[in-house]
């Protein structure tokens, strides 16, 4: 092999399982936004890194379960962008949460709401908040672990995917 070759191992990541059911509504550089609508996504995971002494980037049946404890979270929620700048939301004393959107709003129980540190619930930023998520979940696992890349897809519809990457 030549001075220059790089070889690099990963592992990709994609269960009919790691998937969540959610609703969402996306709102356009335009100020408009989509009818509060739900998905069936999928979330597809790649992962980098040199082999363990096992000669594993890492044990497919632990990276799996941390996958699907946030497709798990997610599941059945509506899924609201915290830091959008015209979108809010409210508690109130009954248990409920105001979403509110120029002239929209919406009361719903406030625990079949998350309010993500995203700026818009669209497949990229879903990847993204998914992405440092299981990043955080890996460190704790696997504090030593050096990542080369970690790449996460999240499918809203066949053919439809936004992905968020990562590169340590």
């Amino acid at each position: 092999m030549s001075s220059e070759a790089r070889e690099s191992w990963s592992i990709q990541v994609h269960k009919d399982y790691l998937k969540f059911s959610a609703a969402h509504f996306l709102i356009f550089p335009d100020g408009s936004a989509e009818r509060l609508h739900g998905h069936n996504y999928k979330v597809y995971v790649e992962l980098q890194t040199g082999l363990d002494r096992h000669g594993l980037v890492v044990n497919f049946k632990e990276i799996k379960p941390l996958v699907r404890a946030i497709c798990d979270e997610l599941d059945e929620h509506l899924l609201i962008p915290g830091q959008h700048p015209v979108l809010t939301t409210e508690r109130h004393d009954d248990g409920s949460l105001e979403i509110r959107y120029r002239e929209r709003w919406y009361r719903i129980p406030a625990d079949e709401v998350i309010v993500l540190p995203i700026s818009n619930s669209s497949a990229e930023n879903l990847a993204t908040w998914i992405g440092r998520t299981l990043r955080e979940r890996m460190r704790a696992v696997w504090p030593e672990l050096q990542v080369g890349r970690l790449a996460v897809g999240v499918e809203e519809t066949p053919g439809q995917r936004g992905t968020w990457m990562l590169e340590e």
